[in-house]
């Protein structure tokens, strides 16, 4: 840092206090609406049903006897809740932007609303029973939401290229749009497989979320990088009631809610390419279950023992704790590195 840089900081103090104030409220509001979801949880039974068949239709054998203890006592889910509700609320209050904010925020809810639906669902074991909505049916409702955001992002905020790390933009023009909705449906997707062991997908989404919001903020995009702390702060309370032995699950409307704002901010921070980096245990989490889903397909085999990734090394004998704990220090790193490739890869000017 040059002495001139000084008095800049000095500049951005009151900048940089929102920010953590914002990520501050965050985890304190949802650390006082959890006691209330809390009751209304056991009170109206919000138990996670455990499920009994495979995207594929066969028993899924070794995932309930990795996880029978588990599903012995009945754990809430719709956790998520408690997101949605906190980060709209202070987003709306104290950070709203239609530049910055407007999308990720729609993102953030349109996905939890979803989710949101997809929990009910499973909770009544009614319609699609307690696999809640059909895959189909929650693809195609995502896609939605991607496709009006990836108009907005286009047609009103005038995105038309992508950066290139240490090539520079990209002009694509009208392509942004099915890009963009790709990106989205992808992280959305990807976050809600990884949902699957006490603290994994939270741990890793506030180191995501984390890296994107210092991003942003070298950007000078405060609006984003707020949204982004704000997360931070909310997965914070979260994290301290999930891991092990979870005292309740974020559930489908905290997976894709947090998971398509992801998606959203990688888009507006023009870091399209670092996301599958930052978020490289996400790419993991979701390519061992595509790749599984293609291998038993086509070729009548298992590649891993179980899938996603997660539960493999679970079946292999690593406690559940382990995996999660290392799955977290493979986010960090590659959040760091995903940070380092932003610094000197031209996003940051």
């Amino acid at each position: 840092m040059q002495i001139n840089d000084i008095p800049l900081l000095f500049e951005l103090t009151p900048q940089l206090i929102k920010l953590f104030a914002l990520a501050v409220a965050g985890f304190g509001f949802a650390m006082a609406l959890t006691p209330v979801y809390t009751y209304a949880a056991y009170r109206y039974r919000f138990w996670k049903k455990q499920r009994s068949t495979a995207t594929t239709g066969e028993l899924l054998s070794v995932f309930n006897k990795l996880h029978e203890k588990k599903f012995e006592r009945n754990i809430p889910t719709m956790a998520g809740l408690i997101a949605l509700v906190v980060v709209v609320i202070i987003t709306v209050a104290a950070n709203l932007d239609r530049q910055q904010t407007w999308l990720p925020l729609a993102a953030f809810f349109g996905g939890g609303v979803v989710g949101l639906i997809d929990d009910i669902i499973n909770i009544r074991g009614k319609g699609g029973g307690v696999g809640g909505l059909r895959s189909s049916v929650k693809f195609a409702l995502i896609t939605l939401i991607a496709l009006v955001a990836a108009w907005f992002f286009y047609t009103k905020l005038g995105y038309t290229d992508i950066h290139i790390p240490f090539v520079g933009a990209l002009e694509i023009g009208w392509l942004i749009i099915p890009l963009f909705v790709l990106v989205v449906v992808s992280t959305s997707n990807a976050v809600n497989i990884s949902d699957g062991l006490d603290g994994l997908a939270g741990g890793l989404l506030a180191m995501s979320f984390g890296v994107f919001g210092v991003i942003a903020l070298l950007q000078g995009n405060l609006g984003i990088a707020g949204f982004c702390f704000t997360v931070v702060g909310v997965l914070l309370s979260y994290i301290w009631f999930n891991i092990y032995p979870a005292r309740f699950f974020m559930g489908d409307v905290g997976s894709f809610a947090y998971g398509s704002a992801l998606g959203v901010v990688a888009m507006l921070t023009d870091t399209m390419f670092l996301l599958p980096i930052i978020g490289f245990v996400f790419v993991l989490e979701g390519g061992s279950s595509l790749i599984q889903i293609v291998s038993k397909k086509f070729f009548k085999r298992k590649v891993f023992i179980s899938a996603p990734i997660h539960h493999h090394f679970e079946a292999l004998g690593w406690p559940e704790t382990k995996v999660t704990m290392r799955f977290w220090v493979i986010g960090q790193i590659t959040g760091i590195v995903g940070l380092l490739i932003a610094l000197s890869g031209g996003h940051i000017t």
